[in-house]
């Protein structure tokens, strides 16, 4: 097999691959066995039919083109592989006219990763927010063990924040009832902002038997973005009794003997939050500065598969309806082109970040142990509540393990890089990174 690149643009290479016909003698051979199998020839036995009565029965041209669309992916491969290509999305292959016994050519475009200029990170200078003591954040957590221990008691009162009720719910539009958006007996916190817009607000000072009707718009269901009235009726409200903070409350909420000692571990986990928070905040911060700094070509076609990937999800959840996606738009307070160009930011961002990340990871020599790439697929698993072994099917399904690969691999990838970037936070106090992202290692190579 012959092959020649021609590059058409920075992202994008047209190759031309000539295939010499007796390569494809194994192809045929595989052809043959399984019309073979199809097809039945008075005298022999299925499978054992020779060639010449198969060619004959089903035409030589249309044996030719089965062997042809057979092998044309792997003939595709082969010359990227040759030709050492660095391929992305899906190639458009035009095959010239078949001729029994010639070669066999096509031309294949295709687009591909674009060479990528890297800076040296150690002339890169990023700033994140200083860690501050939040007794504020201290506090809270001890107000969140108080209420997982208190208890809920009835009062003979208007309904206030942080108050639970239970509720009926009834919407109409135009007076007609809007079944979907009706419901008994719902436990619901006042001030938690969980169910519809405007039902706390209605909510607040009711007492149990009172009912108030108030408009809101509808978020979901047949009229997702008409307004509708809602009339809520409440049948009981009871608050949280906290119990008292002392060291009976620590005994009985933590493996601690006094209150001093659970604030103590209550502040280091605080501490321990605001380091992970910062050391995220680290990461994108010279994710971006590199965004910024590095110019990156981006193939049109792929930057248009993302758009279609990001908006198809929508469409589809709006059963291709126009007339939902009009509501759903207007939801949104968007036009379609609004939504569009949004789409196309969204989408822009996201192969620019992908390309960049990769050409890190090849410059890094980044390698992904089976381990990890196992923790990454079970965080995902845990995260869409599904057990570990349904979702790496459905990722097998739907041929995602090596995205899931690529993606733990850049992400390690922009992680051994920090150490090498100047970090300051906004007291000018220089970060030490190593804890998140190990100790910089020194090196002479720049660029991809």
């Amino acid at each position: 097999m012959k092959s020649t690149v021609e590059q058409l643009s920075p992202t994008r290479v047209k190759l031309n691959v000539e295939v010499p016909f007796e390569e494809l003698s194994g192809d045929f051979d595989r052809a043959y066995k399984s019309l073979a199998q199809q097809i039945r020839i008075p005298g022999f036995r299925p499978g054992k039919a020779p060639a010449k009565l198969i060619e004959a029965r089903v035409g030589r041209d249309s044996v030719l083109a089965q062997v042809v669309n057979d092998a044309l992916p792997g003939k595709y491969s082969e010359a990227v592989t040759e030709a050492d290509i660095k391929a992305i999305g899906q190639p458009e292959i035009d095959l010239a006219e078949l001729s029994y016994g010639e070669s066999i050519t096509f031309t294949a475009e295709v687009d591909v990763r674009p060479d990528v200029t890297l800076p040296d990170y150690s002339t890169l200078a990023v700033e994140v927010d200083a860690i501050e003591a939040d007794e504020a954040a201290v506090d809270e957590q001890l107000e969140g063990l108080r209420a997982r221990f208190g208890t809920l008691v009835g009062v003979d009162r208007g309904a206030q924040d942080g108050d639970h009720v239970s509720i009926d719910l009834s919407a109409t539009i135009d007076g007609q009832p809007v079944e979907e958006a009706s419901t008994e007996g719902l436990s619901h916190e006042v001030g938690s902002g969980q169910l519809i817009d405007g039902l706390d607000e209605a909510l607040v000072g009711l007492k149990s038997g009172e009912s108030k009707v108030f408009t809101t718009k509808l978020v979901a269901g047949d009229h997702a973005g008409e307004d509708a009235d809602v009339s809520v009726t409440v049948h009981s409200v009871k608050e949280r009794e906290l119990p008292e903070v002392d060291d009976e409350f620590a005994q009985l909420a933590s493996e601690f003997d006094t209150v001093a000692e659970l604030k103590e571990s209550l502040a280091e986990r605080v501490a321990q939050s605001k380091k992970v928070e910062q050391a995220n905040a680290i990461r994108d911060a010279v994710l971006e500065k590199l965004l910024e700094t590095v110019e990156i070509p981006l193939p049109e076609k792929v930057v248009e598969g993302e758009i279609e990937g990001q908006q198809h999800q929508i469409i589809h959840a709006l059963g291709h309806d126009d007339e939902q996606l009009a509501k759903f738009l207007e939801a949104q307070g968007k036009t379609r082109e609004e939504w569009d160009a949004e789409a196309r930011e969204e989408a822009e961002k996201s192969v620019r970040t992908q390309l960049l990340l990769d050409a890190i990871a090849d410059q890094q020599e980044t390698e992904v142990g089976q381990d990890e790439l196992t923790q990454q697929i079970l965080f995902q698993a845990q995260r869409y509540g599904m057990q570990p072994q349904e979702f790496i099917q459905q990722l097998q399904n739907a041929g995602q393990v090596g995205a899931v690969y690529a993606d733990v691999r850049r992400g390690k990838a922009l992680a051994s890089i920090v150490g090498d970037v100047s970090v300051t936070d906004s007291s000018g106090a220089t970060v030490d990174t190593a804890e998140f992202f190990g100790e910089a290692e020194a090196t002479d190579e720049t660029g991809d």
